[in-house]
């Protein structure tokens, strides 16, 4: 079976009829792209699940303490999931657990 050269194989910015296909351009260059940008999101979407995980167990530890324990911990009974949240979400930096 042939193998037709597309377009977009093409360097841009000369005339169509000098146009040779670029070094890399073979079949199976657009499918391992996105093999490669899907094994990056799992594993992204892997380690999000496993922060939140840790994130709901923590909450479940200190949900349990008294007021006055969890103010002794400068945390607050009303805000203690969010900044649990926040703590644990790589994304805004935190690196509570």
């Amino acid at each position: 079976m042939k193998a037709y050269a597309r377009l977009h194989d093409f360097p841009r910015g000369q005339p169509l009829d000098t146009r040779r296909p670029s070094s890399g351009a073979h079949r199976g260059a657009p499918g391992s792209r996105l093999a490669e940008w899907a094994a990056e999101w799992c594993a992204a979407w892997g380690q999000t699940c496993a922060d939140y995980c840790r994130a709901a167990a923590l909450y479940e530890g200190l949900r349990r303490l008294s007021d006055a324990e969890l103010n002794r911990r400068r945390l607050s009974r009303a805000t203690l999931a969010r900044d649990i949240a926040q703590a644990c979400d790589r994304s805004n930096g935190g690196s509570f657990l």
